[in-house]
């Protein structure tokens, strides 16, 4: 016997659709964390040697590499992607019309 399963479209921010306070500053945050992880993991940093590379101690590093959103602000994550060799360029643009809402995004050249 089968059971309908009622399945919902993503909105594109899955912290929104959980209907969680500051849901689009967690999406960034996620996404800036994305990026640091795959920075590591392109260097072949141990935990030990990240958490010296970015200046705070392995415990942090291993929460944030689990996605452990709290304790780290949009502009320390800046800070570590600096740390890690790369440029973190924001840029304000007009919103074309046909949206609804003005986004804050992550975008990765």
């Amino acid at each position: 016997m089968s059971e309908n399963i009622n399945v919902q479209a993503s909105s594109g921010n899955i912290f929104d659709d959980l209907g969680l306070a500051n849901s689009q500053e967690l999406l960034i945050k996620a996404e800036l964390i994305r990026q640091i992880s795959e920075l590591i993991t392109a260097r072949k940093l141990t935990q030990i040697e990240a958490a010296k590379c970015l200046g705070i101690d392995q415990p942090k590093i291993s929460a944030l590499l689990r996605g452990k959103l709290s304790g780290f602000s949009i502009e320390r994550l800046f800070r570590f992607l600096n740390a890690l060799g790369s440029e973190v360029e924001i840029r304000v643009i007009t919103k074309p019309q046909s949206d609804s809402h003005a986004q804050t995004r992550v975008v990765n050249i």
